[in-house]
């Protein structure tokens, strides 16, 4: 019996404790697995490059600077092809603006509001970009990807003006040459500091992915966040097109502002009797004489975006009567009611009309 419970004991040995070098050669193999990843990345380098910079270009929220300034840090050490970088990340963004300007041309404004519904910076969207092209012209296509929000609404924006395509080839692609090219110099010049952060995050293993994924995540919750705060701040009561045609029948006093930019309102045309406001501040109509005027703001951009930000400004100069135009020109046109055809000239260029009174003024 004694025997028995001696065999019992002796099959129920512990294991033994882990030694020291198998727990080195765990933490190794965890500490490798970033660099798993990294090195996985580099090894389908120009395929990684190429989906990122072309979905992010198309609109999707996609971190393509840090992939490329990555990419571009280890090709000192000869492990990816700078010339190689550079030519596919040129190509993928030129391949989707080629489609955004295609499908400009083809639907117009649809694209445009369409992209604006979708980006992360709605404050950035149609009027703002149409201001940038009055002032600028066609040029705006050379920077235009050094201002966030601003690149897909540029090159749909020049389908949509009929910009030719030769022309619009030629500055797109000097335009994405200097933006491409400057995110690879950075990347190389700063290699050093690339490679420490990324050696660092690999000594932590699965943790060190984890932040990576994590920072995204945060970033884009700031953007959704910021992009919430927006819309809600511009929330606010709208006129609608029925209600409007009424008031303009009535005897009651209003004013209407056109937000738009000048090329919008050549275009289209514009809402008869509206004033045109200047979105960059460079050009703003007198304000109506009594607080109680109403005061209509209409634009050309998905929920209003520029008419509620400028009617937020008139309240809070003081006019309590200041309603967008729910759904802007587009809805006063499909509506079937008249527009003006009158030429305008660049917000920047329009001097000041004359004053009968100028100390009846006031700024806006």
């Amino acid at each position: 019996m004694v025997e028995k419970k001696r065999d019992t004991c002796a099959r129920r040995q512990i294991p033994p404790p882990a030694t020291k070098s198998h727990q080195e050669s765990s933490s190794l193999r965890e500490g490798r697995f970033l660099e798993f990843v990294i090195q996985s990345l580099i090894d389908h380098a120009m395929i990684v490059v190429f989906l990122n910079v072309f979905a992010s270009q198309l609109g999707l929220p996609l971190p393509m600077i840090p992939l490329l300034m990555v990419m571009a840090a280890r090709s000192v050490a000869g492990d990816v092809a700078v010339g190689l970088l550079f030519g596919v990340a040129f190509g993928a963004c030129l391949i989707a603006d080629l489609i955004c300007y295609a499908a400009g041309r083809r639907y117009g404004s649809h694209v445009l509001h369409t992209a604006c519904r979708l980006s992360l910076s709605p404050d950035s969207c149609v009027s703002q970009t149409q201001s940038l092209f009055a002032r600028w012209g066609m040029w705006t296509l050379v920077v235009a990807k050094f201002i966030p929000g601003l690149g897909l609404f540029a090159t749909a924006l020049s389908g949509q003006s009929r910009v030719p395509l030769q022309k619009f080839v030629l500055l797109d692609a000097l335009g994405i040459a200097l933006y491409i090219g400057t995110i690879i110099w950075l990347g190389r010049a700063f290699h050093s500091t690339i490679d420490t952060l990324l050696s660092t995050l690999a000594s932590y293993g699965r943790a060190g992915l984890a932040t990576v994924f994590i920072a995204l995540l945060l970033f884009f919750a700031i953007r959704l966040a910021r992009r919430h705060l927006l819309i809600r701040a511009l929330r606010m009561t709208r006129i609608s097109v029925p209600d409007f045609k009424r008031l303009r029948e009535s005897d009651a006093p209003y004013v209407i502002y056109d937000v738009r930019a000048a090329a919008s309102r050549e275009r289209d045309g514009a809402i008869p009797g509206a004033l045109p406001w200047s979105l960059d501040g460079v050009w703003r109509p007198e304000a109506p004489s009594s607080q109680d005027t109403q005061v209509i703001v209409y634009c050309d951009c998905p929920s209003e975006y520029s008419a509620a930000k400028v009617a937020l400004h008139l309240q809070r100069a003081g006019f309590t009567r200041v309603r967008p135009l729910h759904g802007g020109i587009e809805a006063w046109i499909a509506a079937g009611h008249q527009v003006e055809r009158s030429t305008f000239v660049s917000d920047w260029a329009k001097p000041p009309p004359p004053l009968d009174n100028p100390s009846n003024t006031r700024c806006i």
